[in-house]
């Protein structure tokens, strides 16, 4: 198996640098020969390598989009979430999630069963490629990892030591997520060495969509009407700048209330105590826009559907006051705006996430958009702090791919873009509350981002 360092040397050798997903390239097809048929084809005074540069790899855009008109709701349309009535749904629900993620890792390695490993005496000491669930991660004594992973005919353990020039990626692996190890097998047959991580990730081949004509779109999140630290006068500024601009859409990324019974002695901190009082004021805010403008709400935690996710959407006797022009989709949805992709979450699922991988924060949340995309999935963890309703299909997977990721929760706003998908992360309305002041969360609120539907630029205004 190549090592990251050897490859990294072999360009730095030619006076170039290397871009960490070629590394990638490279040590996912193992081939050392492809090292020199990279540097053989690099135009002269390259500085660095890039996914480019690697023959037969071109970017390619998924296909021709048609679409009847210039807001399409592709998934997460109203009335699509459905009840859990059976456990067997969970059953279901994994199984669903282990296929499509298993067979994106699985178009680019040639995988044994687990069950060949423990039965076949020919795969000792042989190295081999598998691919599972991960059922359960832990550190030994001398800060190795193990990470026990299933598939539809076992389990088994895969050790990463400790020294292992790419360890911090086996450091991050959490929870219910999908991967694919290659790695040598022991004597014994019931471990694997682990010597290289896979995940469903985007492919290097990917080549985001921009609109064929003009068109802006407004990107924002958490706006907490009824909490007495919703930011009025700024939301007023905001609504001033956008009744004269050449926005076309406004994209709300969840929590567009406070709610009522969030959290204890929440009554304490609300100045509209009445749930429908709370989207009555909300809808009225939203009528004041110009009405060419499409406005598409997604609910959040704090709204008043169910918890667990996929969240459906706000229900009708909750948006009498709200003009025609809003679009209601659940949780997480994914809109298509001129052709571009926009998923929409909004993003609870940070809480776990941030818990689980080291050096995560809530200051850079919008790092994990990008841990997002590469494991290909917006909720992982079952039974910690993010609710997982459980249905026939994982609608939580990210697939297709997005051009845009748009998520809101952690209140604080970033950009970030991963391998061609662009990350936005939209901040909030609403200023600093006690349980931030508890928690040392420094909010950026009263944020807007514009998105460029033509260039995928974007620009961010501050109403403070």
């Amino acid at each position: 198996m190549l090592s990251v360092p050897s490859i990294v040397e072999r360009f730095l050798e030619t006076k170039m640098q290397v871009h960490p997903d070629v590394v990638s390239y490279i040590r996912e097809h193992d081939d050392e020969d492809l090292i020199e048929r990279i540097i053989a084809a690099v135009p002269a005074h390259t500085l660095v390598v890039s996914v480019s540069h690697i023959p037969g790899v071109t970017k390619e855009k998924d296909g021709i989009r048609f679409a009847d008109t210039e807001v399409e709701v592709s998934q997460g349309k109203q009335g699509s979430c459905h009840p859990v009535d059976h456990i067997e749904d969970y059953i279901q629900y994994f199984r669903d999630r282990y296929n499509r993620l298993g067979h994106m890792i699985r178009s680019r390695c040639d995988v044994v069963p687990i069950v060949a490993i423990k039965q076949n005496d020919r795969l000792r000491q042989e190295e081999v490629a598998v691919c599972g669930m991960v059922a359960d991660t832990r550190t030994t004594n001398n800060g190795h990892r193990i990470i026990t992973i299933e598939d539809t005919t076992g389990t088994c353990n895969v050790l990463f030591h400790k020294d292992r020039p790419d360890f911090t990626e086996a450091e991050r692996i959490i929870p219910d997520e999908v991967i694919g190890v290659r790695g040598t097998v022991s004597q014994e047959g019931t471990i694997i060495f682990g010597n290289q991580l896979l995940r469903p990730d985007i492919p290097f081949s990917f080549q985001p969509y921009t609109s064929k004509t003009r068109g802006k779109a407004v990107l924002v999140s958490d706006i907490h009407v009824g909490s007495d630290t919703f930011l009025q006068e700024a939301w007023d500024r905001f609504t001033g700048w956008i009744s004269t601009s050449d926005i076309s859409y406004l994209l709300i990324a969840g929590d567009l209330v406070d709610g009522i019974g969030i959290y204890p002695g929440q009554d304490q901190e609300l100045v509209i105590k009445n749930i429908y009082e709370q989207y009555n004021t909300l809808g009225k805010m939203l009528s004041s826009l110009p009405s060419h403008i499409q406005i598409i709400c997604a609910p959040g935690n704090h709204d008043v559907v169910r918890g667990a996710e996929p969240q459906p959407a706000i229900p009708s006797k909750f948006t009498g006051s709200f003009p025609a022009n809003c679009i209601f989709v659940e949780n997480p949805a994914t809109i298509i705006l001129q052709g571009v992709r926009i998923l929409m979450y909004h993003g609870r699922s940070f809480d776990d996430m941030i818990g689980l991988i080291p050096g995560a924060s809530y200051e850079q949340a919008h790092g994990m958009m990008a841990e997002m995309l590469k494991r290909r999935h917006l909720a992982l963890c079952y039974g910690k702090k993010t609710p997982i309703a459980a249905d026939k299909t994982d609608r939580m997977i990210i697939d297709p791919i997005p051009e845009v990721l748009h998520t809101g929760h952690v209140h604080i706003m970033g950009i970030t873009k991963y391998r061609g998908v662009l990350g936005i992360n939209a901040g909030t309305w609403q200023s600093q509350t006690a349980f931030q002041k508890q928690m040392n969360i420094q909010p950026t609120p009263a944020k807007a981002v514009i998105l460029d539907l033509q260039t995928l630029e974007t620009e961010v205004l501050d109403f403070e």
